[in-house]
C-alpha cells in the first residue's frame, strides 16, 4: 500500500495532466458565463436546423404550387405542346463531353453526336461556342438544326451549370393572361422565391431565412420587374392598353412579340432562337434586327432570311454532311468563303486525279518492261499508295436541287376578283379592320401585302378566298375560280399519323398509283423513307412543303400565300420563288421575307389605317426602299432605335403613323360591270360586263385604257357619290371609328 505522500504526489501529477489538456483545449479561462454561452450556442444550432429544416420544406411547398399553379393555367395549346415536346425528347438521343471547365463563358462540347427517331443527324463533331459570338444555323430541311436547338435548351448535352439559358421556338399561345404577366412570370428564380416566402410566412414567419429569401429579392429589383417588363414590351410596340388585354386578343405575329419580350427581360447568357422572324411583320423584323446587333453573350439563331442572317450574326455554322462547318462572317461572306473554299477543292480534286490517272496509264504501260522503267512504274505505284493512304480531296458535293412546280391553268376573263366598297369589323362595336376598300385582282396578279402586324393582312386574304364575309359591301368572285390557300398553319392541320404518301392519296382519291404520288411529293424534297414515315416524324420545313405540295396539286387559278417561308429553307425559298414566276394564274402573297417579295412580287401594298395603300414600287429595288424607310422609323433620326408603335387595328388613338408611306393614288374607278361571275352577298345588282376577248383591259373614268395587265382598279379609289355619303356616315358614327392613328 503506497504511503500518504506517494498518494499525494500521484493526485498531483493527475492534476498537473488535466491542467495541460485544459491549456491544449483552451479551457483554462473557462467560465461560467463561457458554459452558458456554449450551451446556448448547441440550443441555436439545434434551432437552426429546425429553421433550415422549415426553409426546405417551403421550398418543396412552393414548388408544389407553382406546378399546380401552372398546370391549371395551362391553355389546350400548350397541353399539345409539351404532348409533342415529350414524344420529341423521348425520340432524341444525344452524346457529347464537356471540353470546357465548369467555370467559363464558353460552351465547347466534344464528340457530339445527335439522333432522331433512329436517324443519325448530327455525327461525333464538335460544338464550339465563345462569348460575344452571334451564330447562324443553316442547312437544309431535315439536317437537325431544331433539334440541335432543343438539345441544347433542355440541357441534354452537358453544359456548365452556371450558364443559364433560354430556348424560344414558338408564339406565347392564345389565353387569357396579359403580354405583361407573361413576361414578369418567365423570371423562374423569382418567381419560386416569392413562393417560398409565402409558403414562410404561413408556416414559420419567424425563419431566419425569411430575411435571406427578402434580401435576394431585393438583389433581383422584383419591385422593378414589372416597369423592366413594361419598358420592353412598349419598346416592342405594345401600348399600355395593350399590356393588360388577354393574348386571344392578339394575332401570332403579337404574340411572337411577347416570347420576345420574355427572352429579352431575362436576359440569358445563351440565347436559342427558332426561327424568331415567323409570324412577325417587316418593321418587326427590321426592329428585332437592331436589337440582336448588340447582344453581348452567346446567340444562337436558326433563320432562312438571308437579310436577317446578314443583319444580325457574326459567325455562321453550315450542319453538312452530319458535321458542323464554322466560318466567320455574316452570310454573305459565308457563301463568299464558302465559294472560295469550294473552287480550290475542287482544282485540288482534279489535280490529284490528274496525278493518279497519269500514275495509273504509267505504271500498266511500263510496269512489265525493262528493268529501268519497271522500276519507275514501282517508284510510281508506291508514290500513289502513299498519296491514297494520307488520304484524298473528296469531290466537291453540291446541295440537293429542289423543282416545285405549279402546273398551268385555264385563263380567266378579268376580273378573276372584284372587291367592291368593302368595310369589315370582326363583331359589332370592335374596331373596324377595312373602310370603302376597293379593288380588283386577276390571273396576271403578282402581289405582296405588307404591313404591322395585326393590320389585317390575313384577314384580307380571308376575305378574298370567302372564309370571311365584309361587314359592308361585296365581294365577287368568277364562277369558275379556283383559289389555293397557304397560311402558316396549314402544317399542322395535317394528319400526323399519316405518312406523306398516304396523306396525298387521301387528300386527292383519283391517285391511284403510288410511284405517281411518290413523283409529285418527290419534286418538292420528300424522298425516301420520308415519303413512307408518320408526318410527325418530319421536321417543320418537311411538313411545311407536304402541304405546298398539297396546294399545288389542287390546280388553282389564284395563290392565296399567307407566311410560306415560314421554316423552309433558303433552297426551297429560291425553288417557291422560280414556280412562281413560272406559273400563270394570279398571286397575293403575305411574307415578312424581304428577298422572297423582291423576286415575286410585282405591286406592294401596305395595309394599313383600315386602307390598302399601293408602295410606289415593285420587285427588289421597292421592296428594299420599304426596307429603308422601316429602318428609319425604327432608328430615328439620330441613329438610336425607337420604341416600335403599336399598329394593330386595336389601337386606333394614335395621332401619327409609324410608318410613313406615300399618300394613296387616287383614282376614280367606274362601277365595274362583269359577266360570269358571282357574289358573295345577295343585296345589289349589277349589270354584266361585255368582254371582248380574254383580256380586255378596264376603261378608266377619262376614258384611257387600264393596266396592260388586266381590269385593275387601284385601292383606295373612291367615287365621289361614295366619297361623300361616307363622309356623312362617319359623322354620325364620331369619333368612335376613326383611323386608328
Amino acid at each position: 500500500m503506497p504511503s500518504k505522500s506517494k498518494l499525494k504526489r500521484m493526485e498531483k501529477k493527475k492534476a498537473d495532466d488535466k491542467n495541460r489538456q485544459r491549456d491544449t483545449q483552451g479551457l483554462t479561462k473557462l467560465t461560467k458565463d463561457d458554459v452558458a454561452a456554449k450551451t446556448a450556442a448547441v440550443a441555436d444550432a439545434a434551432k437552426l436546423g429546425d429553421a433550415a429544416a422549415a426553409a426546405e420544406a417551403a421550398r418543396r411547398i412552393a414548388e408544389m404550387r407553382i406546378k399546380a399553379k401552372d398546370d391549371a393555367e395551362k391553355t389546350d395549346v400548350e397541353k399539345l405542346r409539351e404532348e409533342q415536346e415529350l414524344i420529341n425528347a423521348n425520340a432524341r438521343n444525344c452524346t457529347g463531353r464537356l471540353g470546357t471547365q465548369a467555370l467559363t463563358s464558353s460552351v465547347h462540347i466534344n464528340g457530339l453526336s445527335i439522333t432522331y427517331h433512329g436517324t443519325v443527324l448530327i455525327d461525333d463533331t464538335d460544338l464550339q461556342l465563345n462569348q460575344h459570338h452571334r451564330y447562324g444555323i443553316i442547312g437544309p430541311n431535315g439536317c437537325g438544326k431544331s433539334t440541335l436547338l432543343a438539345a441544347l435548351g433542355h440541357r441534354e448535352v452537358p453544359i456548365p451549370e452556371p450558364i443559364d439559358i433560354f430556348y424560344l421556338d414558338h408564339e406565347m399561345p392564345p389565353g387569357s393572361i396579359t403580354p405583361l404577366k407573361a413576361v414578369m412570370e418567365v423570371d423562374d428564380e423569382r418567381k419560386k422565391l416569392e413562393a417560398q416566402a409565402q409558403a414562410l410566412e404561413e408556416t414559420d414567419p419567424e425563419n431566419e431565412f425569411l430575411l435571406e429569401i427578402y434580401e435576394r429579392l431585393d438583389d433581383l429589383d422584383v419591385d422593378k420587374a414589372e416597369v423592366t417588363a413594361s419598358r420592353i414590351l412598349k419598346g416592342l410596340g405594345f401600348t399600355h392598353e395593350m399590356q393588360g388585354k388577354p393574348l386571344t386578343d392578339f394575332s401570332g405575329g403579337w404574340r411572337m412579340r411577347v416570347s420576345l419580350a420574355r427572352a429579352l427581360f431575362v436576359k440569358p447568357y445563351l440565347l436559342l432562337l427558332d426561327e424568331p422572324t415567323n409570324h412577325l411583320d417587316l418593321e418587326a423584323c427590321v426592329w428585332l434586327e437592331e436589337e440582336l446587333k448588340t447582344f453581348d453573350h452567346i446567340l444562337m439563331i436558326v433563320s432562312h432570311s438571308e437579310d436577317f442572317l446578314n443583319g444580325v450574326c457574326t459567325n455562321i455554322i453550315n450542319i453538312k454532311d452530319r458535321k458542323l462547318e464554322y466560318y466567320t462572317g455574316n452570310f454573305n461572306q459565308f457563301i463568299k468563303t464558302k465559294t472560295e473554299v469550294e473552287e480550290n477543292q475542287m482544282k485540288q480534286y482534279n489535280w490529284e486525279q490528274e496525278q493518279i490517272k497519269h500514275m495509273k496509264e504509267y505504271i500498266a504501260r511500263f510496269g512489265h518492261g525493262s528493268a529501268k522503267l519497271a522500276k519507275q512504274a514501282q517508284s510510281k505505284e508506291k508514290t500513289l499508295a502513299r498519296m491514297i493512304e494520307k488520304g484524298l480531296t473528296p469531290k466537291v458535293s453540291g446541295e440537293k436541287q429542289i423543282s416545285f412546280n405549279f402546273k398551268e391553268v385555264d385563263r380567266l376573263a378579268p376580273p378573276v376578283i372584284q372587291v367592291q366598297d368593302i368595310s369589315f369589323q370582326y363583331k359589332e362595336g370592335s374596331p373596324w379592320i377595312y373602310k370603302n376598300v376597293e379593288f380588283g385582282l386577276d390571273q396576271d396578279t403578282r402581289l405582296a401585302l405588307v404591313g404591322p402586324n395585326g393590320a389585317g393582312k390575313s384577314t384580307l386574304l380571308k376575305l378574298l378566298l370567302g372564309d370571311l364575309e365584309p361587314t359592308e359591301g361585296m365581294i365577287r368572285r368568277h364562277s369558275h375560280v379556283k383559289m389555293g390557300h397557304y397560311h402558316q398553319h396549314l402544317a399542322e392541320k395535317i394528319d400526323m399519323n399519316l405518312s406523306p404518301i398516304e396523306f396525298m392519296m387521301k387528300e386527292f382519291p383519283h391517285l391511284k398509283d403510288i410511284d405517281g404520288v411518290r413523283k409529285i411529293i418527290g419534286r418538292y424534297g420528300i424522298t425516301g423513307k420520308q415519303q413512307t414515315m408518320p408526318t410527325r416524324n418530319l421536321s417543320e420545313g418537311q411538313k411545311c412543303r407536304v402541304a405546298l405540295a398539297w396546294v399545288a396539286h389542287q390546280t388553282p387559278h389564284m395563290l392565296m400565300l399567307d407566311e410560306p417561308t415560314n421554316h423552309l429553307d433558303l433552297e426551297s425559298i429560291d425553288a417557291l420563288a422560280q414556280a412562281i414566276k413560272g406559273y400563270n394564274g394570279g398571286m397575293v402573297l403575305v411574307s415578312h421575307d424581304f428577298r422572297l417579295i423582291g423576286q415575286v412580287a410585282d405591286e406592294i401594298w401596305i395595309c394599313e389605317k383600315q386602307q390598302v395603300t399601293k408602295w410606289n414600287k415593285g420587285g427588289i429595288e421597292g421592296i428594299l426602299e420599304y426596307k429603308d424607310m422601316l429602318k428609319k422609323n425604327v432608328l430615328g433620326d439620330d441613329g438610336v432605335r425607337q420604341d416600335m408603335a403599336a399598329a394593330s387595328a386595336d389601337h386606333y388613338n394614335k395621332k401619327t403613323p409609324s410608318v410613313n408611306v406615300p399618300s394613296a393614288i387616287k383614282m376614280q374607278a367606274p362601277k365595274m360591270k362583269i359577266m360570269g361571275v358571282t357574289s358573295n352577298k345577295t343585296n345589289g345588282s349589277v349589270a354584266p360586263r361585255q368582254i371582248n376577248g380574254n383580256r380586255s383591259p378596264s376603261p378608266l373614268k377619262n376614258g384611257t385604257k387600264g393596266s396592260p395587265k388586266g381590269a385593275f382598279v387601284p385601292p383606295g379609289a373612291r367615287a365621289k357619290a361614295a366619297q361623300a355619303a361616307n363622309q356623312a356616315r362617319s359623322k354620325k358614327q364620331g369619333a368612335g371609328d376613326e383611323d386608328w392613328w
